[in-house]
Order: C-alpha cells, then structure tokens, then sequence
C-alpha cells in the first residue's frame, strides 16, 4: 500500500454485537481506504476492564470479520494504542465521541499526532451499548452485572 492510501482502525470489545458497533464501523469505513478492525482479545478485557465477554474471542472475530465495512479483523493484545500502531501503521484511529474531550481522549489525540495519526470521533450510539444489554441480561438471570462502555 502506498502512504496516499488512509488505513483505518476501529478497536472494540464487540461483544454482544448491536447497531453502535455497527454505526461505528460503517462511518469508520466511510473515511478510510482499508478498515481494520482490532478485536480486543478476552485477557485484555479482563486485565483492562474488569469484564469477562459473553462472547469468545475466536467468535467475535469471526462476526467483525464478516461485516461488509470490514477489510480486515485482527485480534488486539496490546493495551497501549502506539504499540499496535507499530504492529499495523494505520494512519486514522476511530473512536466513539464519548472519548472526546475525556482526559484518555486528549492524551491519545497528543500521542497520536506525534506519528502522524488522525483520531477520529464518531457519534456515540446512545439507543443501546453493551453495558445495557449486559444489564438486561444480568436481570433476566438474576445475576450482578459489571459495567463498560464498549
């Protein structure tokens, strides 16, 4: 691929994949070249969020790798959003708005432009997330259940 050519990455849980997460990878393809998408691995959602998915790994890869938006899927290992830029050299981040103007937000925008890369908000979905689902369920089996924003 050429440097002309925008390379795209969305990174999300897509657990309990919903419209949000589509919404997301639909604009996110809309403004680059070549999509891909980083599905973050079950080990670092435990490690970064506290959550366990509902669904595996293997079979959210599959799912986010068969959306027509999607060129490519990988998982995502890496908690540090550099360390996987220098695995797969994007030139665009795609992030839901709720990151915004968030300190994690600002401090990923600064990192971001000292190699050149464009962070890129979306509208958040705010008709459903996963922790809504998540919360539905806990309360159809009665369970506790955490919260996230993924």
């Amino acid at each position: 691929m050429t440097s002309s050519i925008r390379i795209g990455y969305a990174a999300g849980a897509f657990d309990l994949f919903h419209i949000g997460h589509l919404n997301l990878l639909r604009h996110a393809k809309s403004e680059c070249d070549h999509l891909i998408a980083g599905v973050v691995s079950d080990e670092m959602l435990e490690r970064t969020k506290g959550i366990t998915p509902v669904i595996p790994l293997g079979e959210r890869l599959e799912i986010v790798r068969h959306i027509a938006f999607v060129d490519e899927a990988r998982p995502e290992t890496l908690a540090d959003k550099l360390d996987t830029w220098r695995e797969v050299r994007f030139t665009h981040f795609f992030k839901g708005d709720d990151w915004r103007g968030t300190e994690k937000g600002l401090r990923l925008e600064a990192e971001f432009a000292k190699v050149g890369v464009e962070v890129v908000y979306f509208p958040y979905t705010m008709s459903t997330s996963s922790t809504k689902l998540r919360r539905a369920l806990a309360a159809l089996s009665g369970d506790a259940v955490e919260t996230v924003n993924a």
